[in-house]
């Protein structure tokens, strides 16, 4: 893959500004939840949470995402009978968890995995910078209100349908999926900007995993290049998702490897998700996709220098 020069930009938080663009920022995934697909409510314990956060700034991680309901495949998050955890017991998980992140370290950039309103307005109150939201604001209607008033970053992720119908969707062409991904991003952004969300603070997140099916992946992986045209920097998520397990299922007696085996998968995807012109990941494990990235950036890095060469 020809890596694409990626552009240095601000993206304006709520109190501050990242540098994009110049090197890959790694996000450090803290899940506290009791079915997180990829850690099983292991960090379910504000003081467990803490600590993993704590680890993973240590490790090397830019920023953190915390996450306090599930979206994994077959979840009934945001589902037509309403999400599967209240807004209440979303922030009673979240709230005491990123006191505590700031608390010990105050100068943190954490964004909040949150499709409810109610909840990104508790997180932002509470010293949140960003909403991270995988419905791209099409769960809650009050949601861009929300981050325009605060001022907030946001990252806005694309996701075809609602979890619960994503084993059942109609397959897509690499070209209709493209266009889908596109269109639902484009579509985000300007409902973003109309509510008043400075198109600056806005980060897009193809959403690998969320409605696509197992080969539609490596597809969008292998265009992500072309989303650039939207004008912001991209996000990817391609962590111990499901379709790397599907793909090493040869090297695993035929089945699908476990969560726990999908790591070194996992820095694979990343790389290539850089080269696909992705200024910011995000990740489980921090240390091994940090190195990753740093070698990934010398190579983007030196294809800059080539082309001022000529």
């Amino acid at each position: 893959m020809n890596p694409p020069i990626r552009a240095i930009s601000k993206w304006q938080l709520r109190t501050r500004s990242l540098e994009v663009g110049a090197r890959t920022l790694v996000m450090g995934v803290v899940n506290i939840t009791p079915d997180s697909f990829s850690d099983g409510g292991r960090f379910l314990d504000p003081d467990a949470a803490i600590a993993h956060a704590l680890a993973l700034l240590e490790e090397g991680a830019d920023l953190l995402d915390l996450g306090a309901e599930s979206t994994r495949p077959g979840s009934s998050a945001a589902s037509a009978f309403g999400p599967a955890v209240s807004a209440e017991e979303e922030q009673a998980r979240l709230l005491p968890v990123l006191a505590g992140i700031l608390r010990v370290r105050p100068n943190t950039v954490i964004s909040v995995d949150t499709y409810k309103a109610a909840t990104a307005r508790a997180a932002l109150a509470a010293g949140a910078e960003i909403v991270n939201d995988v419905s791209g604001f099409t769960w809650d209607s009050e949601m861009p209100r929300v981050c325009a008033e605060a001022g907030c970053g946001v990252v806005l992720m694309h996701t075809r349908g609602r979890p619960e119908e994503w084993r059942t969707q109609s397959k897509l062409t690499p070209n209709q999926l493209l266009e889908v991904v596109r269109a639902g991003l484009a579509e985000s952004m300007a409902a973003a900007v109309a509510a008043g969300v400075l198109p600056q603070s806005i980060v897009l997140d193809p959403g690998y995993g969320f409605g696509k099916r197992f080969e539609e992946n490596y597809a969008l992986l292998a265009r992500q290049h072309e989303l650039l045209e939207l004008g912001r920097p991209l996000m990817a998520g391609v962590s111990r998702k499901s379709f790397l397990g599907r793909t090493l299922a040869p090297l695993h007696g035929g089945k699908d490897a476990a969560v726990e085996a999908r790591e070194t998968a996992s820095v694979a995807a990343m790389v290539a998700a850089i080269f696909g012109g992705a200024s910011m990941v995000r990740v489980h494990a921090v240390q091994q996709p940090v190195e990753a990235a740093r070698v990934a950036d010398a190579v983007i890095a030196a294809r800059g220098r080539a082309a001022l060469e000529g």
